[in-house]
């Protein structure tokens, strides 16, 4: 019986961080982990939304717990086609237009065709437009330059690019020999990821879970509702794995576990962060409290939808959360650590 190795569980997160999966178009990662799962021999199943859930039996089958973390990321829309062929984007997921200027990214049709592009200013250029500094970013000003010979919407819709199609953006995924990891969409990946390892080595490993325990990747956690459904009745713990933000105010770092106590939701709940606290300490987990307050989970989105369920949330730091993230291979370790001996506990 052994821990995932982190390094490992790094180079699953650099795989699925550079899979295109924009809420609402989540089909090719969802079969990626489908595919990594029925390698281990997991019994999995989809809901109806596009969301997988893997179960491993445990001795208890009575009462269930269940982890979550989302596959699902940012990204935007086509919003218009504009008179000179560029791109006017709709936004998916709340982030900021300033986060995206200058990045790379991929059109992709509804046909399945793929076409490049980036995400510029319309007044980029400082020889053209004096306000190229001071214009504000957002809808109005913020366009699509497709990588083709087009300057009319007819020469686009020629392309076969039309209103509608996803717009995802280039990860830009690099891992440093230091343990640093830089990537967008390391929300939530990087959980996903964790979560995948550690389901691996409960197989390999032939550990006996206390309790039957359900895994589900979500697929529209940024647009509100990821894991609002499929709790079976059984389940009494529910456990959402995502970021930690961080930022001036907060306790969370890249090199710990982060347990968070409220956030715009309400507080977690109590006795469930109590024991988390409790496996950290006694297992020598590096970990922070911390309360955030412009963040909602798949555990808030499952209370408000009336489950009747013991909720938390733990995750790992990320620095500069909905825009160029970056964590660390120790964070990723201690948070796979906690999870480990959390699936083996007692519930609450």
């Amino acid at each position: 019986m052994s821990l995932p190795k982190v390094d490992e569980t790094i180079e699953l997160i650099k795989k699925l961080v550079e899979i295109p999966s924009p809420s609402g178009n989540t089909n090719e990662v969802i079969s990626f982990v489908e595919g990594y799962l029925t390698d281990l021999e997991v019994e999995t199943k989809r809901n109806r939304k596009g969301g997988l859930i893997a179960t491993l039996p445990g001795e208890d089958q009575s009462n269930h717990r269940m982890l979550t973390a989302h596959v699902d990321t940012l990204g935007a829309m086509v919003k218009e086609i504009k008179p000179s062929g560029r791109l006017k984007l709709d936004l998916i997921g709340g982030y900021k237009y300033n986060a995206i200027e200058g990045e790379y990214c991929e059109i992709e049709t509804a046909s399945g065709k793929k076409f490049s592009g980036t995400i510029l200013m319309h007044q980029t250029s400082v020889h053209v437009y004096k306000d190229a500094g001071k214009a504000e970013r957002n809808q109005a000003n913020m366009e699509v330059r497709v990588d083709e010979k087009v300057s009319s919407p007819e020469q686009v819709r020629e392309l076969g690019i039309e209103v509608g199609d996803f717009v995802s953006l280039d990860p830009r995924v690099q891992v440093l020999d230091n343990g640093f990891i830089k990537s967008r969409h390391l929300d939530d990946k990087a959980s996903v990821g964790i979560l995948l390892q550690l389901i691996r080595s409960v197989k390999k490993g032939q550990v006996a879970l206390p309790y039957t325990t359900h895994f589900l990747i979500s697929n529209n956690e940024e647009i509100g509702y990821g894991g609002n459904s499929n709790i079976t009745p059984e389940t009494v713990e529910y456990l959402a794995v995502d970021m930690g933000a961080m930022g001036d105010g907060q306790t969370t770092d890249e090199y710990t576990a982060s347990i968070c106590v409220k956030d715009a939701s309400g507080p977690y709940h109590y006795g469930l962060r109590k024991n988390l606290v409790r496996l950290a300490e006694e297992n020598n987990i590096g970990y922070k409290l911390d309360i955030y307050p412009y963040y909602g989970s798949d555990a808030s989105a499952a209370i408000r939808a009336g489950n009747d369920i013991v909720h938390g949330l733990v995750g790992p730091g990320i620095d500069s959360s909905h825009a160029y993230e970056r964590t660390h291979k120790d964070s990723i370790e201690e948070t796979t650590k906690l999870l480990w001996y959390y699936i083996q506990a007692d519930l609450v």
